[in-house]
């Protein structure tokens, strides 16, 4: 990643970049090969380009460092405290065996249930990993279970079925809320860097909730037809939803005190026009609640490693985006890059350059590093050849989660499913595309009359 970096410095002469242009591309073009081929965790990678930084003397360390400072960072280590009371008081286990017993009596209604308490949970919580993977896999494996569904002897029973559409309906879900997954604030960041336009929560929310509703609706469905459970019917579901809820017994204290949290985070977030109060200073207001009942202790905190983890990588590329956009290095690349599309009527570079991106997804391990690398170019290259910006804005930021579904390695719970061994590689990457597919179709098609119709382009 080292060489990388220093290829892209040597390469670019004075005439095109002055010197600390050159040297902020290079350390952040260093840091995303980092990302991508994770010869250590995210946080350490960013650390050392944060590092570079000032010791390359492209930026002095107070400035390297004002990345933490800002308030979306906090808004996001905030949130995964708050994800930290959900797994803890039992709360998400609660909602999901709720749903189970209300709508759980076929395959296909499991799944549903399953996908309703992951975008529930999702209205607050950033991280992915912790909703998909610590609060519905085990509970979507011990029902494959329940069924005798075992990885490879007796997959397809229901086991292969329920996880594929977890996952699928994740990445959706991911791309459904400003909180769907952790890049979705820097995305939003870099969103407002470039165009001025302002993905709020409430605008986030807005624009995917109709063909977010829609995918959730028919790629089941999809999933369904093309690769069905052998069970269709599920009865013993509702009792096993029983038995856990009775083991549960009734809603504890703590569970009372972080269903109100909860929604009063949500319900600030959804109403930030009216009242004003800054999305982060909510996320914080939710914690310190939180802690002041009990329900968290500053250990639970400390102990929230993925939350420091994302805080050290999120502020460090904030940063380097930031100031890659203060040095002239995306008005560069605009430039250059637009005459690939010269001649090209809007509609039909956009179309090209979203395939682009989205399957481009193959070769990288992370929304993150997908993102960091590729949201601001692509976008700059969109709005020279035309195109609205808020379409493409919007597009490009529900693209970066969308195109997780792609591989067994597209974001954090991919190989927490995968790894299950109810699919196969060949089997995933196949459905996957699939998915893919009527996914481009909803958000192109459906996503393109929604905001067409709220006057948006």
């Amino acid at each position: 990643m080292v060489l990388a970096g220093l290829a892209v410095y040597w390469m670019l002469s004075h005439s095109l970049l002055p010197w600390q242009a050159r040297r902020l591309l290079a350390i952040f073009v260093a840091t995303i090969f980092g990302l991508i081929l994770q010869p250590m965790p995210g946080g350490a990678i960013v650390l050392f380009g944060v590092m570079a930084m000032p010791l390359s003397g492209a930026l002095p360390v107070a400035q390297s460092l004002v990345g933490y400072a800002d308030p979306v960072v906090w808004l996001v280590l905030a949130a995964f405290f708050i994800s930290r009371g959900m797994i803890k008081t039992g709360l998400g286990r609660r909602i999901a065996y709720l749903f189970i017993r209300k709508i759980g009596h076929t395959s296909l209604g499991l799944g549903y249930a399953l996908i309703s308490t992951d975008m529930i949970l999702a209205m607050v919580i950033p991280s992915n990993g912790a909703r998909a993977g610590g609060i519905l896999f085990p509970i979507g494996k011990s029902l494959s279970e329940a069924y005798q569904s075992w990885p490879q002897t007796s997959a397809r029973r229901l086991g292969a079925f329920l996880m594929t559409l977890m996952y699928q309906c994740d990445v959706i879900i991911c791309a459904m809320f400003l909180t769907g997954q952790a890049s979705n604030v820097l995305i939003a960041k870099m969103a407002r860097q470039e165009t001025n336009v302002d993905l709020s929560y409430s605008q986030w929310a807005l624009g995917a909730i109709v063909p977010g509703l829609v995918g959730l609706w028919l790629v089941p469905i999809l999933i369904y037809r093309v690769f069905p459970p052998d069970i269709r019917h599920t009865p013993e579901a509702h009792q096993l939803a029983n038995d856990e809820l009775a083991k549960m017994g009734p809603m504890s204290g703590p569970e009372k005190v972080m269903l109100l949290v909860f929604a009063l985070v949500a319900a600030l977030w959804m109403t930030s026009s009216w009242h004003m109060i800054d999305a982060s200073l909510v996320a914080l207001l939710g914690v310190g609640l939180l802690l002041l009942s009990g329900v968290l202790d500053w250990n639970d905190a400390l102990a929230e490693r993925a939350a420091w983890d994302v805080f050290i990588w999120y502020g460090g590329l904030l940063q380097m985006a930031k100031s890659l956009s203060g040095a002239g290095v995306t008005q560069w690349f605009a430039q250059s890059a637009s005459s690939l599309t010269v001649g090209w009527s809007w509609g039909a570079a956009l179309a090209l350059l979203l395939l682009i991106y989205f399957y481009v997804h193959y070769g990288f391990a992370s929304i993150t590093a997908h993102a960091t690398a590729m949201y601001i170019p692509f976008l700059v290259v969109i709005l020279a050849a035309g195109a609205p910006p808020y379409l493409a804005v919007l597009l490009l930021a529900y693209f970066s989660n969308l195109n997780a579904c792609l591989t067994h390695f597209g974001t954090t719970p991919a190989p927490i499913y995968f790894g299950a061994g109810y699919v196969n590689q060949r089997t995933w990457w196949q459905l996957g595309f699939l998915v893919s597919i009527l996914n481009i179709m909803i958000w192109a098609g459906v996503g393109l009359v929604w905001w067409r119709f709220l006057g948006w382009w």
